[in-house]
């Protein structure tokens, strides 16, 4: 793949043709996206609970397997057999969503949890995926 740079505004509003200086860049999404090939996996968001950090429902979770969880971090995680996209609270034990009307979720011995990895980037589907289809909601 190919990257052609052109820098375009949201609003309307002129700018320069994107053929006055072409130039091309040997890039690939994954290279341009994926730090650690072998240890990222792709999963697709479900629910409001993460919007204010800007995942959306239905957008791709690039999740990195090998980076070192950090405070704060957004990270997808197994809760008890479930799958879940949340902000870990280390100090507290807590999972915590990015919108205030979902309650934290305390972390608790009794608990199965593991995490599965870091989320380090996410992307926005604005046309349907064949593939995508199946895991669709």
């Amino acid at each position: 793949m190919k990257v052609i740079p052109i820098y375009a505004q949201a609003g309307i509003t002129g700018f320069e043709s994107p053929a006055a200086e072409y130039k091309e860049l040997n890039l690939s999404l994954d290279s341009l996206l994926i730090e650690n090939p072998n240890a990222t996996f792709i999963g697709l968001a479900a629910g409001q609970s993460m919007q204010d950090v800007g995942i959306f429902d239905g957008d791709l979770l690039l999740v990195d397997r090998a980076r070192d969880v950090s405070q704060g971090d957004v990270i997808v995680a197994n809760y008890n057999g479930c799958f879940v996209c949340k902000i870990i609270d280390k100090t507290h034990a807590q999972l915590l969503s990015a919108s205030t009307q979902f309650k934290p979720v305390v972390i608790s011995a009794e608990d199965d949890f593991q995490i599965e990895g870091v989320v380090t980037r996410t992307i926005r589907i604005f046309k349907p995926i064949r593939e995508l289809s199946a895991c669709m909601h």
